[in-house]
């Protein structure tokens, strides 16, 4: 079986987003260039920005078709991120609110794709 372990998101400047994502995980990027940067997150996903302007095949569409998600423990920790976050000024596409899979919020990274923060119903 192929599971995926490798996220690339395209923006507009990779050195830029990897400040804002540095910020966001935690960690510091493993590799950092003005058309590439790459985060390995401690549960092994690696995350990529690659530069819209140098991709190939060329990129046709722009963020916010797809969620970078992130599962927290409870309410209270999906609460205190989204303090933090819309703190720090990310457009909230979703205030926090209770779904059918559990509790969440949306918000969107400088090029525009979402992130979004959920702790699962009755956990």
């Amino acid at each position: 079986m192929t599971h995926p372990d490798f996220i690339i998101l395209f923006v507009d400047n990779p050195l830029k987003s990897a400040d804002f994502y540095q910020s966001l995980f935690g960690v510091e990027p493993v590799e950092r260039s003005a058309t590439f940067a790459l985060f390995i997150i401690p549960t092994g996903l690696r995350v990529g920005l690659w530069s819209r302007h140098t991709a190939q095949p060329t990129v046709t569409s722009g963020g916010g078709a797809a969620e970078l998600c992130f599962k927290r423990e409870d309410e209270a920790d999906v609460e205190r991120i989204y303090a933090d976050w819309a703190g720090r000024g990310l457009r909230v596409l979703q205030a926090p609110v209770q779904m059918d899979f559990g509790y969440t919020f949306v918000v969107t990274d400088p090029d525009g794709h979402r992130l979004r923060v959920y702790s699962m119903g009755g956990q």
